[in-house]
């Protein structure tokens, strides 16, 4: 089984860059205390850091 995160987004995108708003929703967060299960690379990770003022990684499963 593969690896995952579960990341909840914790701030408002508004007043962002664009590069930041378009982060979230490749994530598929576009709302506030919106969760999402997604699968651990390095992909995913690098996302999650590039906005990880507005994100928080709430569990890591497997």
């Amino acid at each position: 089984m593969a690896k995952t995160i579960v990341v909840k987004q914790t701030g408002s995108p508004i007043r962002r860059p664009q590069k930041q708003r378009q982060t979230l929703i490749g994530l598929g967060l576009n709302k506030m205390h919106k969760t999402r299960e997604l699968e651990d690379t390095p992909a995913v990770r690098g996302m999650v850091a590039k906005v990880s003022h507005m994100v928080e990684i709430i569990e890591e499963k497997g």
